[in-house]
């Protein structure tokens, strides 16, 4: 009996000792040498490298100890140089190991090419529009004598009219020729005085003039609706699409006829 107390106690010293071992060995690998491979603990702060060169970026990310790729695509941003980062994979800001790679977008070395827009016969308010959203940068306006008011009549590129589908470098600049609303014509006004209101009308605009200020005089002794007076006046000269404001007669509500 005592032979078989001695054998269980020397078995559980042996598988004593083995789980020592065991755990002794675990709690090194855990603590000591799976840390010191993996880096554990050892993270650094991804620097902001957007606007950086592609050169100096090489630099900034040796210093703290991480690596970069470039993505095959890129991207274009007219305002800056090329071979300028445009986006960054971690953010900048980042808790990171050391050695980890950062991924680059690189602003493009040549523009891509766009197609042309139509701008012709369009509102100026509405062109800027047009070629914000394509990526263009409106250049310089000059205005001409038109009846046609901020109307693009014509589209530059580098001097030259540029005819829709033409291909440019996006981020280009387009000069524009817009009309002044006014034209070149000399007109002579007509006499409006005693005519009435829907036939004076009729008569400006057919003489390429426009009805501007219209201003309403309380009267007994006009038929409602007649012309009392206009400015500019009868015989005065003006270039095609000035406005004529208007008096034009009123009753008298307290009048019985």
């Amino acid at each position: 009996m005592s032979k078989i107390k001695d054998s269980l106690k020397k078995v559980s010293i042996h598988v004593g000792l083995i789980l020592g071992v065991i755990i002794l060995l675990t709690f090194i690998f855990l603590k000591v040498f799976l840390p010191s491979y993996t880096n554990h603990g050892e993270t650094v702060s991804v620097p902001d490298l957007e606007g950086f060169s592609y050169h100096e970026v090489e630099n900034l990310l040796k210093s703290s100890n991480l690596n970069y790729e470039v993505n095959i695509d890129s991207g274009f941003n007219a305002e800056l140089k090329p071979l300028t980062v445009l986006k960054q994979i971690p953010k900048a800001g980042n808790k990171v190991k050391s050695g980890r790679k950062i991924y680059l977008t690189l602003n493009s070395q040549n523009a891509p090419l766009i197609k042309m827009p139509n701008l012709v016969n369009s509102q100026l308010r509405n062109v800027q529009e047009i070629l914000a959203n394509m990526g263009l940068v409106r250049g310089e306006i000059k205005y001409v004598p038109d009846i046609g008011d901020n109307v693009v009549l014509e589209q530059k590129y580098r001097g030259r009219n540029v005819p829709e589908g033409f291909e440019i470098p996006k981020g280009s600049q387009i000069d524009l020729v817009v009309g002044d609303g006014l034209g070149n014509q000399i007109l002579a006004i007509p006499n409006l005085v005693g005519m009435d209101e829907v036939d004076a009308e009729f008569l400006i605009i057919g003489s390429g003039l426009r009805i501007g200020k219209i201003n309403y005089i309380t009267t007994d002794t006009i038929p409602q609706g007649t012309i009392i007076r206009h400015l500019p006046p009868a015989g005065a000269e003006v270039k095609t699409g000035e406005p004529i404001d208007l008096w034009i007669s009123e009753l008298n509500k307290d009048t019985n006829f």
